[in-house]
């Protein structure tokens, strides 16, 4: 592995250890304030709440866009009829990222929220708040090149990896009868 892999590598393992941790956190201290039984409102309010976050993210990277372009005469007309400054570039890659996250994060969390049970169910805001600082710190670190965004992106990827993960484990002990 060259030094940019190793980089990338050390942010990816580190972000997974937090998001580990984190869970692991959660589910001890936060099962508790969890209904034995949650109702079907409880995760619906839960769902909402947590999706919010994730969509502030990309409405976020969609503002920084559009400012950058109403402001750059080279860039207003958009990246389909320009090729784009350096800065719209930058900024599109952003918003491709965390859109292609939000895509992932949206029926993961929406499923936990419906399957999980309900001692379970603390993990969502907790992948809801690591989607939010691996959105701010990979945008701070992605023009310092793949090492520098790797800890953001993977903060952001694990969390949704690991409950989705957890949710096919459930959906498959569901299925198989008893």
């Amino acid at each position: 592995m060259d030094r940019t892999q190793r980089g990338v590598a050390v942010g990816m393992a580190s972000a997974l250890l937090l998001a580990l941790a984190i869970f692991t956190l959660a589910a001890v201290f936060g099962a508790q304030r969890m209904a034995a039984s949650a109702a079907v409102e409880l995760r619906l309010a839960l769902l909402a709440g947590c999706v919010m976050g994730p969509a502030v993210a990309l409405l976020v990277c969609i503002a920084r866009l559009a400012k950058h372009r109403f402001f750059t005469p080279q860039d207003i007309d958009g990246s389909a009829l320009t090729g784009g400054t350096p800065r719209a570039r930058l900024l599109q890659a952003l918003l491709q990222n965390t859109l292609e996250q939000l895509a992932l994060a949206l029926p993961v969390y929406m499923a936990c929220a419906l399957i999980f049970p309900a001692r379970w169910l603390v993990l969502i805001p907790a992948a809801a708040l690591m989607f939010l600082l691996g959105r701010v710190l990979f945008y701070a670190g992605y023009a310092g090149g793949a090492p520098s965004r790797a800890f953001g992106f993977a903060l952001t990827f694990y969390p949704t990896a690991l409950l989705a993960g957890m949710a096919i484990v459930v959906l498959a002990a569901k299925a198989i009868p008893a």
